[in-house]
């Protein structure tokens, strides 16, 4: 028994031994995932036939910015760097999952209930036309094989008398196996000449102008994205801070901490709202077997299914941390922008608005930049200190990161095995 306790222990150490950080993120996608680490970049997502395609992409290996060097400013640098990359991974992988090809029959199918409504309500009865149409195309097929009968049967009749020896009944089949070959080689002339006819006209006409409706919806969607990022998280917080603190004494102190507090409040509504939405929690499941995988290489253990689905799935270096730390800074950050207009003005009152929302832009990549080097922080070490920033950004990851299942812990593994480095330079 004690033999066996050491073996216990001493297979524990080991994996304690290769437990480590590693500087390796992903982000979730549409029926995937994406992976990325120090030297290569790699995207696993499951196509309409249940297979996982894997893209693999080297990162360029030429001298990273200075910028990256100086701390605060690397945050803003690295944020941006990982919108762009994100948002193409996303369009991609609506492509490989077949999403676009959904939307474009969906959007077939709606075109056709409009027509049908429309046909209608203008007292037109489509179906009935047809029913009338393939009536009449029955009756004409049986006069026409009446009178091939009725040729038929004169013809048999005049070669009877001429040449007796040869029976009615052979004459009867040739004429029929020719009548039914001349038949087959005129349907199949028409089926040949309408088909290129088809493929020309119609499907390559509906790929160009589905490819630039998907762009022109993408520049869309982004724009308006933007829009309302801007309204639900600056200009209506900012205005309903400012109608709850102007009563209050010291008002500029109360605005940035009731703005603060709204942003919170309004992006946890945010998530719980989006939730609702089927796609939206798939992708949600989709993160949480990235961050169980990365929980698993951490821990040492080997990258398997079984092991993967033991994990956590809440991880201290998740994108919902780094928005609900970013809020929380905002708050400081807010009590400084006062001091800093009556320092350039010298008045204590914000009367010129465009030179209060400047200040106010100016110090936003400030936010951004502490924000990262908080979340960077929690990622690299474990003690009551990051514990207590990553707290909150924990609790909220309870609505963005969902239980995945197998299949998606597959792809999970992937698009991770594919960019692990040979020589753990993504140790941290």
């Amino acid at each position: 028994m004690k033999k066996k306790n050491k073996e216990k222990i001493s297979e524990q150490e080991k994996k304690i031994a290769c437990a480590k950080k590693t500087s390796i993120g992903g982000q979730a996608l549409m029926e995937g995932i994406m992976m990325r680490g120090p030297k290569k970049s790699a995207m696993a997502v499951r196509n309409p036939q249940g297979e996982i395609v894997l893209e693999v992409t080297d990162i360029a290996k030429g001298k990273r910015p200075f910028i990256t060097k100086i701390p605060i400013a690397r945050g803003v640098y690295n944020f941006v760097n990982s919108m762009i990359i994100g948002y193409k991974a996303l369009m991609r992988s609506a492509e490989i999952s077949g999403l676009e090809e959904i939307e474009e029959e969906l959007a077939k199918e709606k075109a056709a209930k409009k027509a049908a409504k429309k046909a209608k309500k203008e007292g037109k009865l489509p179906t009935e036309e047809n029913a009338s149409a393939e009536t009449v195309a029955e009756e004409t097929v049986a006069e026409e094989t009446v009178a091939e009968e009725t040729v038929a049967e004169e013809t048999v009749s005049e070669e009877a008398i001429v040449d007796e020896t040869v029976s009615e009944e052979a004459i009867a089949e040739e004429t029929v196996a020719e009548e039914a070959e001349a038949k087959d080689a005129d349907a199949e002339d028409v089926a040949a000449a309408e088909e290129p006819a088809v493929e020309k006209s119609d499907v390559k006409p509906e790929k160009k102008k589905s490819s630039g409706l998907t762009t022109a919806i993408t520049v869309i969607a982004g724009v308006l994205g933007v829009a309302l990022a801007l309204v639900l998280f600056i200009f209506l917080p900012d205005f309903l801070a400012g109608l709850a603190s102007d009563p209050l004494p010291n008002s500029t102190v109360w605005r940035p901490i009731f703005a603060g507090i709204l942003k919170i409040l309004i992006l946890i509504i945010y998530m719980a709202l989006v939730c609702l939405m089927k796609d939206i929690r798939r992708t949600f499941e989709y993160h949480g077997a990235e961050h169980k995988t990365i929980f698993c290489y951490e821990a040492g253990l080997e990258l398997t299914v079984e092991n993967v689905r033991k994990q956590r799935r809440f991880h201290p270096r998740c994108g919902t941390s780094f928005l609900i730390l970013m809020l929380i800074v905002s708050i400081g950050i807010g009590l400084c922008i006062d001091p800093i207009y009556m320092a350039i003005t010298g008045n204590p009152e914000p009367t010129n608005k465009l030179l209060f929302s400047l200040i106010k832009l100016c110090l936003l990549p400030i936010t951004m930049g502490i924000g990262y080097e908080l979340i960077k922080l929690a990622g690299r070490h474990d003690n009551l200190f990051t514990r207590i920033i990553s707290a909150p950004g924990m609790w909220l990851q309870r609505l963005t990161v969902k239980e995945p299942t197998d299949d998606m812990i597959e792809c999970a593994i992937k698009a991770f095995e594919a960019v692990v480095p040979e020589d753990n330079s993504d140790k941290y």
